[in-house]
C-alpha cells in the first residue's frame, strides 16, 4: 500500500500564503456538507454539524481503505459562507446575520454507494445532525484566495482588502459565497497559530 492520498498536497487550491491574495483555478470537487445558521460561536447547530461531519469522514476513510486499498487523510473542515450583505464579514462581523455550509471533501473517485455506506456507519454513533447531511458536487472555478493566521475574529481586514483592493486590481468581482478552509483544527490549536485559508470565487 502507498502512500496516503491527502489532497493538501495534491491540490494547488490547499495552499495559501499569509499577506498573498493568489488567483486559483478551483477544479470541481464533492463534499459532505451540513447547512445551518447564526454565530458559530454560539449556535449549538454549529457544534452539531462539525459532530457530524467527522464521523462519516472517517466511516468513509476506513470504508475506501478496506474496499478499494486506497488510504486517505481525512481532509480538513471547510465552511460557505453566505450573508445578503458581505459587510457583516469585514466591517460589521455581524455573526447573527451569517449562513453557512459546514463541509469536508470526499477526494479521489467516491460513489454514491460508498457515502451511503459511510453514513450508515456512522449512524450508529448518532451524530446530531446525520439527518441533515448531504453529499454535494462544488466548481467554484476561478478564485482569490489567501492565507489567515490568527484568530477568526481578525479575518475582517483581510477580507477588506481581498474584497475592495486585491480582487478589483485584478479586474475581478465577486460570484460565488465566502470560502474558509481550516487547516488548523479549531477545538484544538490556539488561537493564534490557527491557519486559515479565505478564498472568494471570481468573475471577470
Amino acid at each position: 500500500m502507498g502512500d496516503k492520498l491527502d489532497v493538501r498536497r495534491e491540490l494547488d487550491a490547499y495552499r495559501a500564503r499569509q499577506g498573498v491574495f493568489r488567483a486559483v483555478t478551483v477544479p470541481e470537487m464533492a463534499y459532505l456538507a451540513v447547512d445551518g445558521s447564526g454565530d458559530p460561536n454560539t449556535s449549538p447547530a454549529f457544534a452539531a454539524a462539525v459532530e457530524t461531519l467527522y464521523p462519516v469522514a472517517y466511516a468513509l476513510k476506513f470504508g475506501l481503505r478496506d474496499e478499494t486499498g486506497v488510504d486517505v487523510v481525512v481532509p480538513p473542515l471547510e465552511g460557505l459562507w453566505h450573508a445578503d450583505d458581505p459587510a457583516v464579514f469585514t466591517t460589521a462581523r455581524d455573526k447573527s446575520a451569517w449562513a453557512w455550509t459546514l463541509l469536508i471533501h470526499t477526494p479521489g473517485p467516491v460513489e454514491a454507494s460508498a457515502v451511503e455506506r459511510a453514513v450508515a456507519r456512522a449512524a450508529a454513533k448518532r451524530p446530531p445532525r446525520i439527518d441533515a447531511l448531504r453529499w454535494m458536487s462544488l466548481a467554484e472555478g476561478r478564485c482569490v484566495q489567501t492565507l489567515h493566521v490568527g484568530s477568526f475574529d481578525d479575518e475582517g481586514p483581510v477580507l477588506e482588502r481581498m474584497h475592495r483592493e486585491a480582487i478589483r486590481e485584478q479586474g475581478l468581482r465577486m460570484a460565488g459565497a465566502h470560502h474558509e478552509i481550516y487547516l488548523s483544527d479549531f477545538r484544538r490549536v490556539p488561537v493564534e497559530r490557527r491557519r486559515t485559508i479565505l478564498r472568494q470565487p471570481v468573475a471577470a
